[in-house]
C-alpha cells in the first residue's frame, strides 16, 4: 500500500468517525436512542484509533515500539475503565463523570508538553502552534486539577474551603496565566521553565476555583469542567491534524458550554462567577437557622389513600431517590396508580442530583416513558392543577427560599414551585438539610406532610397500600 493511499484511507475513516460522533450526540437527546446512540459513537472511536494506528506514517519510524505503547495503553486503559463502569453505582456516577473528565484534562496537557518539547528539539515552534500548545496546556490542567477536587468534594472527601480573599487571587492567578502565556507567544519565548510556570498556575487555579464552590452549584461546575475537557481535546486534535479528536472535541466542548450557560440562567447565576470561583460555596451552609413552625407526618395509609383517590399526581426525584435506589420502585408506583386512573409525571430541576441529567439517566434506568419527565417550566405550570405532589429525596430544589428569603445562599435559583400543588408529601429519612447545607421551609408549610423512612422502603410500602384501596 503506497503511503498516500494509506493517508487517505485515515482521513476517510476520521470523516467516518466525526460522523458518528454527530449522530451519537444527536441521538443523546433521546433516553429511546441515547444507548444506541453511545455505541455508534463508541465504534466511531474505534475506527479513529484503529485507523491511526495503521495509517499514520508518523509510526513507521518505530513502528513495533509505538504499537507495544499504544496496545499497553489501550490494555490498561480499557481494564481499568471497565472496572470502573461495572463497578460505579448510579449515586457514585457524577464521581465518575469527574475523573474521567480529569483524565481527559491530564491528558490534553500532557499532549502539549509533549509537542512543546519535539518542538524545541526540532529548533523552532510556530507561533499558531505555541497558542495552540500554550491553550491547551492551561485548559487541560485547570480541567484535571479541578475535575479532581470536584471528584473528592462528591465522594465527601473534600470539604468546601474558601481562602479568605479567594476570589481576587483567582482573579490575580487568571491575570498570571494569561499574562505569560500572551508573553510566550508575543516574544517568541519558547522556554521550558515558562511553560512548567504556566502548567502550575494554572493546576492551581483548577484547584482553588473549585475549592469554595459546593451545594446545589457542582452540577454546574461538572458541566463546565466538561466543557474544558472537550476544549483542550480540541487543542490536542489540532496539533496531531486529527480530524477525529477536533471534532469530537468541539462538539464535547461547544455541548458543554452550551448546557453550563443554560444551567446558569436556570440557576439565575451569572457565568463569570463560575469562573473566578465565587460560585455557591462553603457559606452556603449558614443558611438559616433554626426551626420555622410545626412539621406535620403522614402515616403510609393516609399517603396511599392521596396518591389514589387524586386525579394528577407529581413525583420531584432527588439524589436521596438514586441513594435508595429506588428508580423502579417509583415507576412500578406509577404503573399501579396509572392502572387506577391517575396521571402521574416526573418534575425534573436541572440541576436535580449531582451532575446535568442525574435525574434523567436514573429515572431512564428504570423505563419511565421520556413524555412522563417534565422539564422544570412546564411542571411549575402544571402545578397549580397537580392534587399531589410526592418530593422522593430532593431538597434544595424545592426550598421556597431561593425565591422569598434573600440572605439565603440559594436566593434566585429557579425552584420547582410545589406549594402551588394541592398537597405535598416529602419522603426523607429524617429533617437533616439537603446538600447545600440550609433550612428548608418546605418542610413547616400547611400544606406539607413528612413521610419519614428509607425512600425505596416507603415507596414499597405505599404500592402495597395502594394495592389495597
Amino acid at each position: 500500500m503506497t503511503e498516500l493511499l494509506g493517508l487517505s484511507i485515515l482521513e476517510l475513516c476520521y470523516i467516518a468517525a466525526s460522523i458518528t460522533f454527530i449522530m451519537g450526540l444527536k441521538m443523546l437527546s433521546s433516553p429511546d436512542k441515547a444507548r444506541k446512540g453511545n455505541l455508534i459513537a463508541a465504534y466511531g472511536m474505534g475506527i479513529a484509533i484503529l485507523a491511526t494506528i495503521l495509517f499514520k506514517e508518523e509510526l513507521t519510524a518505530d513502528k513495533w515500539l509505538n504499537y507495544a505503547l499504544i496496545l499497553a495503553g489501550l490494555v490498561v486503559g480499557t481494564v481499568i475503565g471497565t472496572r470502573m463502569a461495572l463497578k460505579v453505582k448510579m449515586t457514585a456516577m457524577p464521581q465518575m463523570v469527574s475523573f474521567f473528565n480529569g483524565m481527559g484534562g491530564a491528558c490534553a496537557a500532557v499532549i502539549s508538553l509533549v509537542e512543546f518539547d519535539h518542538s524545541l528539539h526540532a529548533g523552532s515552534v510556530d507561533t499558531g502552534m505555541m497558542i495552540v500548545i500554550i491553550l491547551g496546556l492551561i485548559i487541560g490542567s485547570v480541567s484535571f486539577a479541578g475535575s479532581i477536587v470536584a471528584y473528592g468534594k462528591l465522594e465527601g472527601k473534600i470539604g468546601d474551603k474558601a481562602l479568605p480573599a479567594g476570589q481576587i487571587l483567582n482573579i490575580v492567578l487568571l491575570i498570571a496565566i494569561l499574562g505569560l502565556g500572551t508573553i510566550m507567544v508575543i516574544a517568541d519565548v519558547p522556554n521550558e521553565t515558562y511553560l512548567y510556570i504556566l502548567l502550575g498556575l494554572s493546576l492551581l487555579y483548577g484547584v482553588l476555583f473549585v475549592m469554595p464552590i459546593g451545594g446545589a452549584d457542582m452540577p454546574v461546575v461538572i458541566s463546565l469542567l466538561n466543557s474544558f475537557t472537550g476544549m483542550a481535546a480540541a487543542f490536542g486534535g489540532f496539533l496531531y491534524g486529527n480530524q477525529a479528536m477536533l471534532t469530537g472535541g468541539i462538539l464535547v466542548g461547544s455541548a458543554g458550554t452550551i448546557l453550563t450557560v443554560l444551567m446558569c440562567t436556570a440557576m439565575n447565576r451569572s457565568l463569570t462567577n463560575v469562573i473566578i470561583g465565587s460560585f455557591g460555596g462553603g457559606g452556603a451552609a449558614a443558611g438559616q437557622g433554626g426551626e420555622q413552625g410545626t412539621v406535620k407526618e403522614i402515616s403510609v395509609t393516609d399517603a396511599a389513600i392521596l396518591l389514589a383517590y387524586a386525579n394528577k399526581v407529581s413525583v420531584v426525584p432527588g439524589y436521596g431517590l438514586a441513594v435508595a435506589q429506588a428508580q423502579h420502585t417509583v415507576h412500578n408506583l406509577e404503573k399501579l396508580l396509572d392502572d387506577k386512573g391517575v396521571e402521574m409525571n416526573y418534575a425534573i430541576h436541572p440541576v436535580a442530583g449531582r451532575m446535568p441529567g442525574h435525574m434523567n439517566v436514573l429515572l431512564a434506568e428504570a423505563d419511565v416513558p421520556y413524555p412522563k419527565l417534565l422539564e422544570m417550566e412546564d411542571a411549575n405550570d402544571d402545578m397549580a392543577n397537580t392534587d399531589v405532589v410526592l418530593v422522593i429525596g430532593a431538597n434544595d430544589v424545592v426550598n421556597p427560599a431561593a425565591e422569598n428569603d434573600p440572605s439565603s445562599p440559594i436566593y434566585g435559583m429557579p425552584i420547582i414551585d410545589v406549594i402551588k400543588a394541592k398537597n405535598i408529601i416529602v419522603m426523607k429519612r429524617s429533617m437533616g438539610k439537603g446538600y447545600a447545607g440550609i433550612e428548608n421551609e418546605l418542610f413547616f408549610h400547611d400544606k406539607n406532610r413528612m413521610l419519614f423512612g428509607d425512600a425505596k422502603d416507603s415507596l414499597e410500602k405505599l404500592i402495597s397500600e395502594v394495592k389495597n384501596l
